[in-house]
């Protein structure tokens, strides 16, 4: 039999898939609605461990999705349409790449950067909307970008 934990994550991800669930508030109701009770602490580290990110919608909500699979094979194509809707700018400072994203969606855009493992990108922070990608040197910064371009359609 699943642990409390095993199940109340299992009944996010069902939430998360059929629902339009975009803060903590709602979905630490839903989950009481469903019978797990649940604090927003219990929750936000719930959605830490899940790897949830935020994506808008096509009304321009933003909600809680399921991060994009690491699992080989897998078409970038859907990586790089959440990089596309999030990106708005980006400039280096140093050997960091510092990415703007539309407020909200710098989450789901550092997980797609991650997944298109682009050559020279150590890793990704991202806040609301900025995103912070540790270059491996200053002189890959700009191969980095255009990498970026490229996979945006821009160059």
């Amino acid at each position: 039999m699943p642990d409390k934990k095993t199940s109340r994550h299992a009944q996010i991800r069902r939430i998360i898939e059929n629902e339009n669930i975009g803060t903590q508030e709602e979905l630490v109701k839903k989950l009481n609605e469903a019978g797990f009770a649940v604090t927003q602490a219990t929750a936000s580290r719930d959605i830490k461990e899940l790897r949830l990110t935020k994506m808008a919608t096509d009304t321009g909500e933003i909600r809680y999705v399921i991060p994009p699979s690491d699992t080989p094979g897998v078409n970038n194509g859907k990586f790089v349409r959440v990089l596309s809707e999030a990106f708005v700018s980006m400039e280096q400072a140093e050997n960091l790449l510092i990415i703007k994203t539309a407020s909200g969606m710098a989450m789901a855009a550092a997980a797609a950067l991650d997944s298109l493992k682009i050559g020279g990108v150590v890793g990704c922070i991202a806040g609301d909307d900025t995103i912070m990608c540790a270059i491996k040197t200053k002189s890959e910064v700009q191969e980095v970008m255009r990498t970026i371009e490229k996979f945006l359609g821009r160059k």
